[in-house]
């Protein structure tokens, strides 16, 4: 994802203005930051852009999961729904909370399904981790209805997905709590970077504190503040920060590349008889970041993924097969390798995640592409593209 594509002097300038004017840390030291305060006002303007009422800057995306799980009151014990079809941190974050990863079915959006949820729940059901997929959303609508059912908290997984909606509401601002993540290859980065979003003020502010060692930050005396709860060291310093301003002031712009980009490939590839596209439930909200599309069976997909690659034609995922991404391929995670022993270990009849089984998932995934979509490319570029494309299909 490509938010390093639009790396320019607006970045430079935000990081020299705190090298030059300001203070690495992003709480207190004010009279040494001659009112700098880039995280704040990157915090604002997620705010504004994401029409939510809190957001609260980390280090990372995974920081972002791991603080939403504890800020909602998800731990020791507690069943997550997740899919099979993530970045491994989703699931990590899972563990690392003491919580209890359970694996359901996804559908042709790419993200849980609505029976695939309904199918996993338990009594020990606290949540869903919904992640809404290279760039665009699952079926929210359904998926709410049942959450609101069995009184399940619904933490998005939009780190992926900055910029896309769903019928007009920012994806990560519609279940409980929302993360995004700012690394290096995400929509917008900060380098390094993530946040936590919501509109309830009590997971806010657990969210604040337990991503700062609990520090409740009352006063302007670090030193005095109380601790209500204990955390971790989660913070994202002024530098990231600052980078991330720059870049989050153009992901307007950078979503409106994207879907014109991909509008000029998809619009070419629908000429192509055997080759259908991934379902997004509201294509208005798609933030575009890829163009994922199917083959009829998976021979065929594996033949094409070569094909494209011999053809010049660069950024296509067969997910299937990727080490980071899906569930079949996670041997660390289903034999629940770490240096230390996880509290999941403790748990008497803990899920043997070496026999999980999720058919149709598999179905889905071993026909499946995505192809990344650039910014950087030229109307031209993209013609060349095209032309790569339907000589690999020939």
């Amino acid at each position: 994802m490509p938010g390093f594509e639009l790396f320019g002097p607006e970045e430079k300038q935000e990081v020299a203005d705190v090298m030059e004017n300001g203070f690495t840390f992003r709480y207190n030291f004010d009279h040494m930051r001659n009112d700098r305060w880039k995280t704040r006002e990157m915090e604002a303007l997620l705010c504004e852009k994401m029409n939510v009422k809190h957001a609260h800057l980390v280090s990372s995306g995974t920081a972002a999961l791991q603080t939403a799980m504890a800020a909602a009151g998800i731990g020791a014990g507690d069943e997550v729904i997740v899919p099979p079809f993530t970045f491994v941190a989703s699931v990590e974050a899972v563990f690392m909370a003491g919580a209890v990863p359970v694996f359901a079915e996804i559908d042709e959006t790419l993200c849980l399904s609505p029976e695939g949820i309904e199918a996993a729940i338990t009594p020990r059901t606290k949540a869903i981790n919904l992640v809404h997929m290279c760039g665009s959303m699952a079926k929210m609508d359904e998926i709410k209805a049942i959450c609101e059912k069995h009184n399940l908290v619904i933490l998005e997984d939009a780190c992926q997905a900055i910029g896309g909606s769903y019928k007009g509401q920012a994806l990560g601002t519609i279940g409980d709590v929302g993360c995004y993540s700012f690394d290096s290859v995400k929509t917008i980065t900060c380098g390094e970077g993530g946040a936590v979003i919501t509109n309830n003020e009590t997971i806010y502010n657990h969210a604040h504190m337990f991503s700062d060692h609990g520090h409740d930050h009352i006063g302007n005396d670090r030193g005095a503040e109380g601790h209500p709860i204990m955390g971790l060291n989660f913070r994202i310093s002024e530098m990231n920060s600052a980078m991330g301003l720059a870049q989050l002031r153009k992901l307007d712009t950078i979503i409106e590349i994207q879907r014109k980009n991909k509008k000029m490939l998809k619009d070419a590839m629908t000429e192509i008889p055997e080759v259908s596209f991934r379902e997004i439930p509201d294509p208005q909200g798609d933030s575009a970041g890829f163009l994922t599309f199917m083959m009829p069976t998976e021979t065929r997909t594996i033949e094409i993924s070569k094909k494209l690659a011999e053809n010049g034609v660069d950024g296509c995922f067969y997910w299937y097969v990727n080490n980071w991404h899906y569930l079949n391929n996670w041997k660390h995670i289903q034999e629940l390798k770490s240096p230390a022993a996880l509290p999941i270990t403790l748990i008497k009849d803990k899920p043997d995640y070496t026999k999980v089984a999720v058919p149709k998932s598999d179905a889905i995934m071993s026909r499946t592409i995505s192809m990344l979509i650039k910014l950087s490319w030229t109307e031209d570029e993209i013609k060349q593209r095209i032309d790569n494309i339907k000589r690999a299909f020939a």
